[in-house]
């Protein structure tokens, strides 16, 4: 089997192109006119060098921006009026990623023995989730499924960016931290134990600063192992504490009090709350589906929890804002905004305007944690290393004060 690039013309007029496998260039022709295009072009794909370099880490793995482009090409070719089957044919032979691929061709085969489209795509929960199904669902009843797919792109691409700029502002401090660990780490067990012996082999008494450092060395030294293997039994632990419901809770509830991240974790949290309760609302998901799902991808319980209590409430015949205010975890503002949604009846702008500002806000509250940590850092850094270097420094200062004297 080889790849052709082709290019050729829809039913409406516009200009469609991908890259599809198969024997030869009158099967690709006559597959793409069976799918209604015309003036089509089709060239042989390069072999280039005739050999592929090993790929690490890709392939077994549907990330995110594989859905993106999915969802946007299948919107536009959907909404060039081709037919379902045929697009997922198209879209699934120009797949790169081996696991997708599998998966998109799953999905035509369930379509063609007579599944919905939302049913075939459930089936596959490691590539769509509950939200993407759902929302798929509401686009095939409405009739409107090229324009769900539109919005389910921009809201994936705008949860992309939030967790790019969470990542990116973890990245940085633990950067510091870890080469600050590995430097003092080098100077205890290798450099230390150096000037030890020489302060040993002259005599006299040692500053404190100096018997502090050394002290510091023989305990690490004596300790490494059992230190390592502390730590890596305290994380174990955690993660495993973690996964009971009452350390979860209770490890959220820290995040969100936390004195720098915690503020930062809530915006993020309303945010992400804001945005995807916003887009399902206004694809046409019901209000109460939609919180489950939004409870469920929360990220964090006791979140998850005042969504499932805004859900109960709104159950009982309440509105939506007054249990947000009774649980604490929403600001007054976005509650008020939510409120002045239900009364005008303006609920997935409200929300959708609440979700572009928190979006701003996480921006604003990423960069200054990262201008507050970047000198903290660098002077934690400094007085680490720097304060092992003056301490071994001192006897030989004393030293050659004595020897001047």
């Amino acid at each position: 089997m080889s790849k052709f690039n082709w290019e050729a013309r829809t039913r409406t007029g516009g200009m469609q192109k991908g890259v599809i496998e198969a024997a030869t260039v009158d099967v690709v022709e006559a597959q793409l006119k069976r799918y209604g295009f015309s003036n089509i072009t089709i060239k042989a794909e390069s072999k280039g060098l005739g050999f592929k370099l090993p790929k690490f880490g890709g392939g077994g793995k549907i990330n995110e921006k594989d859905l993106v482009i999915f969802t946007r090409q299948f919107s536009t070719m959907i909404d060039s009026g081709l037919p379902l089957v045929q697009c997922l044919e198209i879209l699934a032979s120009q797949q790169e990623n081996k696991a997708f691929k599998e998966i998109l061709y799953k999905v035509k085969e369930s379509v063609e023995s007579g599944s919905t489209f939302a049913d075939a795509l459930g089936k596959h929960p490691r590539a769509f989730d509950q939200l993407f199904v759902n929302l798929v669902a509401a686009g095939e009843v409405g009739g409107i499924l090229d324009t769900i797919l539109t919005r389910l792109a921009a809201y994936i691409e705008k949860s992309m960016k939030l967790k790019k700029q969470i990542k990116g502002a973890m990245v940085y401090p633990i950067t510091i931290m870890s080469i600050a660990v590995v430097v003092v780490g080098v100077i205890l067990v290798f450099v230390i134990p150096t000037f030890a012996k020489m302060f040993t082999e002259f005599g006299g008494e040692l500053p404190a600063p100096t018997k502090f450092v050394i002290a510091l060395s023989n305990f690490l030294l004596k300790y490494i192992v059992v230190l390592i293997g502390g730590f890596y039994a305290t994380v174990w632990a955690i993660k495993k504490y973690y996964k009971t419901a009452g350390g979860q809770k209770n490890i959220d509830r820290m995040a969100l009090r936390a004195p720098i991240a915690g503020p930062l974790i809530r915006k993020v949290s309303v945010a992400k709350f804001t945005r995807t309760l916003g887009t399902m609302v206004s694809s046409g998901v019901p209000i109460m589906d939609g919180l489950e799902i939004v409870a469920k991808t929360a990220g964090n319980k006791i979140v998850e929890e005042a969504i499932y209590a805004v859900r109960q409430a709104i159950s009982e015949g309440k509105t939506m804002a007054e249990p947000l205010a009774a649980c604490g975890v929403f600001p007054p503002m976005v509650v008020q905004m939510i409120s002045v949604g239900e009364a005008t009846g303006a609920m997935d702008a409200m929300l959708n305007k609440i979700a572009d500002f928190y979006d701003d806000e996480v921006d604003d509250a990423v960069g200054a944690m990262t201008a507050m940590m970047e000198p903290l850092l660098m002077v934690f850094l400094g007085t680490a290393v720097g304060g092992l270097v003056v301490a071994m420094y001192l006897p030989i200062f004393k030293l050659a004060g004595a020897v001047g004297g």
